[in-house]
């Protein structure tokens, strides 16, 4: 006998791929807006009179909130049309972008980034499990990895594009111009996306049931670990480069952006991959993650091989997003809004903890030390997956 998932049920019966296009977009807002200061620190800093150590909390700041916002906000809204809901957040990650652009002092311009938090938790609550909504079931793995080609797009174009526009002409009016993108993808969202009525209102013991099924407590816990491990180790990829690679540093910039475009190719490559084999992808893709980031002390210290583990570093991370979502939607079918609610909690909370642990780590211990624990964080992570490879939908 053949059954129907909660979400095939109400998949549509045909595709809004404008809608999709429209949701990518606003997710390349989203990450370009919590990520946008990491090229702005120093000038921020000066003109603010405060340190690139305070001034990096603009950064931390907003991971934090979003870790606590993600399962807050569904449950808050109840049942409130999510399209209604995508639209305040987009709106007020835009008036967050203005609000910092003409921020008079470094507490008002922390206020507006623990804003833009709030509007990163509750987005990606909802929209990370969107495709679910706007393609047939068959289609979803494919519009899951379109949306979350944001990501790694926001990675490679945002971020830069915005650090280039501080420098050439300040801070305030690189976040004015996040302003503005905000803006245009709200009208954006306004034109194409459907309602999206909430059928099954979060509610708190709804997180709760989440975490007693068997698949989604593995995706937490393997996101949990597999963010940790790799923030710990790639915040310090710069220094990696250099120190241990023996790379210029003219050159760590460009290697980077080959980073982020490897990304955008792990990130469809996954889609495509998760789409028949759920469970062998995330443990191919963690595999690839641990044995990568093990094997820079080893086969990293010379230039080509620095620049041959990072391409497969970003190549595997990209796909890390697309694939632990879409294992969230199969594990939870009939719960898709609490369970992807928890895996943003987890993966912003880890990615936060990441930064932290690993700069504890290169202090205490060094580089080496830094990826070894990083590689011992990823490899628990495969343990994780591993465990789930009896679940049913998973497989």
């Amino acid at each position: 006998m053949t059954t129907t998932s909660a979400a095939e049920q109400r998949a549509p019966a045909r595709s809004h791929w404008p809608a999709v296009i429209t949701v990518t977009v606003a997710t390349f807002l989203v990450v370009t807006a919590e990520q946008l200061p990491i090229g702005l620190l120093t000038s921020v800093g000066s003109a603010l009179s405060v340190s690139e150590g305070t001034a990096g909390l603009m950064v931390t700041l907003p991971s934090l909130v979003a870790a606590v916002a993600a399962p807050v906000v569904p449950v808050l809204v109840g049942r409130m049309d999510r399209r209604l809901l995508l639209i305040g957040l987009v709106a007020v990650t835009a008036l967050a972008g203005l609000a910092s652009a003409l921020a008079p002092s470094y507490p008002l311009l922390l206020a507006a980034r623990a804003v833009v938090g709030v509007a990163i938790g509750g987005f990606w609550a909802v929209a990370g499990g969107l495709a679910v909504r706007l393609v047939p079931a068959a289609h979803v793995p494919r519009a899951t990895a379109v949306i979350f080609g944001g990501v790694g797009a926001a990675n490679v174009f945002g971020v830069p594009i915005g650090a280039v526009i501080g420098e050439l002409a300040g801070w305030r009016v690189a976040f004015g111009a996040l302003g503005g993108l905000g803006l245009v993808a709200l009208a954006a969202l306004l034109a194409v996306l459907p309602p999206l009525t909430a059928e099954r209102p979060v509610a708190l013991r709804h997180l709760a049931e989440q975490l007693r099924n068997p698949g989604v407590r593995a995706g937490v816990v393997a996101t949990f670990l597999i963010v940790l491990g790799h923030f710990a180790a790639y915040t310090y990829v710069s220094p990696v480069l250099q120190d241990l690679s023996g790379i210029g540093a003219q050159l760590v910039g460009p290697l980077l952006f080959g980073f982020g475009l490897a990304g955008i190719a792990g990130n469809f490559a996954a889609g495509v991959a998760v789409a028949r084999r759920p469970h062998r992808t995330v443990l191919v893709i963690v595999t690839a993650l641990a044995l990568t980031v093990l094997l820079f002390p080893l086969a990293g210290t010379g230039a080509a091989g620095g620049i041959v583990l990072l391409g497969v570093w970003g190549l595997a991370f990209g796909g890390v997003s697309v694939s632990l979502q879409t294992w969230m939607i199969k594990a939870a079918p009939q719960a898709v809004e609490a369970a992807s609610a928890l895996w943003v909690a987890v993966f912003n909370l880890a990615i936060g903890l990441g930064s932290l642990a690993g700069g504890v780590i290169v202090n205490a211990v060094a580089l080496r030390g830094d990826l070894w624990a990083a590689g011992g964080l990823l490899a628990l992570a495969g343990v994780a997956v591993w465990s789930a490879r009896r679940t049913p939908g998973l497989r």
